[in-house]
């Protein structure tokens, strides 16, 4: 028997043993009792959340894979025009490691962005024209555009962002929030992952890892959904198997699950009675929620006509609003496709339009039904793009290669000011020169607005207490109301 396990049967041979001797403790078995949702905790060190009031129930998080670049979107550098063609002076590099894909060059020709900005609204917020439906709403955005990170290639760096190590095997965020908060909806997982098709570069990977459970019990790992007619492998019931028989054959797989565990003691059984207790009953919910034949036209005009086709961005996000009123707490949609090392200029038109109208659709959608105040929307990629053109420039054509020293997101929703940018790089838009803002900062932040403090929500694994946020973070309070 490892230490670990031994550890865990300690502990619940202890709560055995507490809870029989213990009015308290039966106090607190029948306080559990009536609150089911309640997420229970592995050791005594950990408290469960909410730990304060939340600003928010549930985050939509817009991962835009590949990292689309902050100088053709949001950070708007007219120096580099100024400078076009002229070599990235090494004072301002100063010796920062570059990719393989780069690093050989014998000069790094700064590239001015192919595409116009302006300002929009009374926050008068720079905005690329790539983005178009965007400037209708930029009074409504948190532009933070001093996020970084020490990741320079894109499995170590989006594994990161989501998991909050460059290293898989970590639960992921979305996990960190069902274990710590639990669900509202018991016919639906309380984190469920959207993939949507690649507009350029479809070869460009997304692993599990991103959306897994790591350590914590499996009931917490995301649950994709897929378009198409089974958006749940195995969810529905083979041939010859009724809705009755399902029901009795878990009711007799559940017993043999408590025999077993009153020998074992292992945790993982009762979280995997619970997954198929939960497929069970998203048999019948899913199927509802994810049927969108119902919708207005007026509704899929707003997100734009891709929003009919199963499976892209458009349709992903009227999807992620349909589970944002089911309750669902933690929506991941991933697009990729951002990896624009050459033909950026072309490439990434085609990505701003996939992904434009949606965005906007979304956070408008959310607004008018009243779900925007409690709702948390996130939109940004892993790191950044650099300054210089990886490879030939040509007043036509250029490419970026990847630059964890700065890069933009934004946010909007419950419990964030709206109409504001903060942070600032410097005139290359390559150095952060105020208000910097670490991956770990932007994690504690969405976990401070669903009420959890984020060195208290732990598990134990391998003798440690982990946490999403590891040994770093604190919360970016300017930007929060």
């Amino acid at each position: 028997m490892t230490n670990d396990l031994q550890d865990q049967v300690h502990d619940q041979m202890s709560r055995r043993t507490f809870l029989t001797n213990s009015g308290i403790g039966l106090g607190a078995a029948a306080l559990s009792a009536i609150l089911p949702n309640t997420a229970q905790a592995n050791d005594s060190f950990h408290k469960i959340g909410p730990h304060f009031a939340p600003k928010v129930k549930r985050v939509i998080y817009l991962h835009q894979s590949g990292a689309p670049s902050q100088l053709e979107t949001f950070d708007y550098k007219p120096k580099l025009e100024a400078m076009w063609g002229q070599n990235l002076p090494e004072s301002i590099r100063g010796g920062q490691r570059l990719t393989g894909m780069s690093s050989g060059q014998s000069s790094f020709p700064l590239a001015a962005s192919a595409f116009k900005f302006a300002q929009y609204g009374k926050s008068r917020a720079w905005i690329s024209d790539l983005l178009p439906y965007h400037k209708q709403i930029a009074d409504e955005l948190c532009f933070v555009k001093s996020m970084h990170t020490e990741h320079i290639n894109h499995d170590p760096a989006i594994t990161f962002i989501q998991t909050g190590n460059q290293i898989g095997g970590r639960p992921s965020m979305g996990s960190w929030m069902s274990y710590g908060l639990g669900s509202e909806n018991k016919n639906l997982p309380a984190f469920v992952v959207l993939l949507s098709k690649a507009t350029t570069n479809p070869d460009q990977p997304l692993y599990a890892k991103l959306w897994s459970n790591g350590f914590i019990p499996s009931v917490h790992q995301g649950v994709v959904f897929r378009s198409g007619q089974d958006p749940v492998y195995y969810l529905n019931n083979p041939n010859g198997i009724d809705k009755s028989s399902r029901r009795n054959m878990l009711s007799a797989l559940s017993k043999l699950s408590e025999d077993q565990y009153k020998q074992v003691l292992d945790p993982e059984l009762d979280s995997r009675m619970k997954q198929y207790e939960m497929a069970y009953r998203m048999q019948s919910s899913v199927p509802e929620t994810l049927d969108i034949s119902k919708e207005p036209d007026s509704v899929f005009n707003m997100y734009g006509p891709d929003s009919r086709i199963p499976g892209t961005f458009a349709a992903n996000c009227l999807l992620a609003r349909k589970l944002a009123e089911k309750d669902v707490r933690f929506i991941q949609l991933y697009h990729k496709g951002w990896d624009h090392h050459g033909n950026l200029p072309r490439d990434i038109q085609i990505m701003a339009k996939s992904v434009d109208q949606a965005s906007v659709a979304l956070i408008k959608d959310l607004k008018q039904r009243g779900l925007l105040d409690d709702t948390l929307v996130v939109w940004g990629g892993e790191f950044g793009r650099t300054n210089y053109s990886q490879g030939k420039l040509t007043k036509e054509n250029y490419g970026r290669d990847h630059h964890p020293r700065c890069f933009s997101i934004y946010m909007t929703g419950g419990g964030i000011k709206k109409g504001i940018s903060y942070g600032e790089t410097d005139e290359f838009g390559y150095n952060i020169t105020k208000d910097p803002v670490h991956i770990h900062d932007l994690q504690a932040t969405i976990m401070h607005l669903m009420g959890i403090d984020h060195e208290q929500l732990t598990f134990k694994f391998q003798g440690r207490r982990y946490r999403l946020t590891d040994v770093a973070g604190k919360v970016v309070k300017p930007i929060l109301t």
